[in-house]
């Protein structure tokens, strides 16, 4: 069975086509500037010398999953002879709230919840809302799965999704903590799972997706526990943009001092702030280092933060799940960054954990990088959402 995975932005789209037989890629490809002028989509056909690029005019996701399609069954870099061959489509989904603590089969009440979820997700259940009803019109027979960012997340405790606030805003307006990333947190656990040769039941683990989105999970005998995202994407860490946790009042005080309203401040704190707000220089770590290395005194305080405010989590986490057998670094950061990953685990060996800096040296490879004495086992695992989505929706509709 074939299944089409399907990450639908605002003006992007992008796709995986894997054979489900041996979880195998086929074919991969990124749609850019719906709705834009110089639609664009790079298709590419595995084990192909070069990518396909088509150049040409979507006017809304539907064309561009129309553009998906043409390529997907191209004679010439297509993968399937025709879209029959797909057994179902998985889409990525950011928000369902409380209702939906797996992944679910697509139906009107499914897209009625996300509907009504767009409030929590403004900038993203609308593109993926878009790309459902796209597939549903061009492909009416083919079965769909809506895969849930916040889904793994739904086993907190309340101790640990609830804000001091007063509790009729929960009631009424569902403000919680929800946390994301989730179908990444849930991939890297049952990797190093298999990696530690042990039961996901018995470990207590902490995954550090460290990317221009970044955020640290709690998993304790294979649930989520606790997590850094909160009601937002915007709580937690420090990110590429994003300021991560800070003091509420803040907001106020820059709206009187700069007089801007909350909203404007807002998005400041989502897409001026974090590393690139500090360094003055990037949201790209690969620019701040090279920063570093002129000198920038900016940038090498970014860099600090960044590694201070995981530090803190990892601290938290440990002490929140008395006891920890290991630390999963994924994403861009997480996977890539040898420093940083140096940086974050410098001075925790009286809590266990120790860095083997020879084995350190390696990136986007899941390998095994602590010291062979150290009691807390530092794992780097490439994260894979995309498998993880395209499981899901096979388990669901095979």
């Amino acid at each position: 069975m074939k299944v089409l995975v399907i990450n639908c932005g605002s003006s992007s789209l992008k796709y995986q086509v894997l054979d489900m037989t041996n979880e195998s890629l086929i074919a991969k490809g990124l749609v850019e500037r719906i709705g834009l002028g110089g639609s664009v989509l790079k298709h590419e056909k595995v084990g192909a010398a070069e990518k396909a690029v088509i150049e040409t005019s979507m006017k809304d996701h539907k064309e561009a999953i129309a553009q998906v399609i043409a390529a997907l069954t191209n004679k010439d870099y297509g993968v399937i002879s025709s879209m029959e061959e797909l057994g179902a489509i998985g889409h990525r989904v950011v928000h369902a709230g409380e209702k939906y603590a797996a992944s679910i089969i697509i139906d009107d009440t499914v897209i009625k919840v996300l509907e009504d979820c767009v409030e929590l997700a403004p900038l993203h259940n609308p593109p993926n809302l878009l790309g459902i009803t796209a597939c549903k019109e061009l492909l009416p027979g083919t079965p769909m799965v809506a895969v849930f960012d916040t889904a793994f997340h739904q086993t907190m405790p309340a101790e640990s999704y609830i804000y001091a606030l007063p509790y009729e805003y929960y009631e009424k307006y569902g403000i919680r903590r929800y946390g994301f990333h989730g179908t990444s947190h849930k991939y890297v656990a049952e990797r190093a799972a298999a990696i530690l040769d042990k039961p996901l039941s018995q470990l207590k683990l902490i995954t550090c997706h460290l990317g221009n989105g970044a955020s640290v999970s709690a998993i304790k005998n294979g649930k989520c526990i606790d997590t850094s995202m909160g009601f937002t994407p915007l709580e937690g860490l420090v990110m590429g943009t994003r300021s991560g946790d800070l003091d509420p009042a803040i907001i106020s005080f820059i709206a009187s001092k700069e007089g801007k309203s909350a909203d404007e401040v807002i998005n400041i704190l989502n897409k001026e702030s974090g590393v690139l707000g500090i360094s003055g220089v990037s949201s790209d770590f690969r620019d701040i280092e090279e920063a570093v290395k002129s000198g920038s005194e900016r940038a090498i305080l970014a860099l600090k933060v960044f590694a201070h405010r995981v530090r803190f989590y990892i601290g938290a986490y440990l002490a929140e799940m008395n006891g920890l057998d290991a630390i999963i670094f994924t994403a861009g950061v997480g996977e890539n960054d040898i420093d940083m990953r140096e940086l974050i685990t410098n001075e925790l060996n009286r809590l266990g954990i120790k860095l083997d800096l020879v084995k350190n040296k390696v990136r986007g490879k899941e390998t095994i990088i602590s010291a062979d004495d150290s009691k807390v086992k530092l794992l780097l695992i490439p994260t894979n959402e995309e498998l993880v989505i395209a499981r899901d929706t096979y388990a669901l509709t095979k």
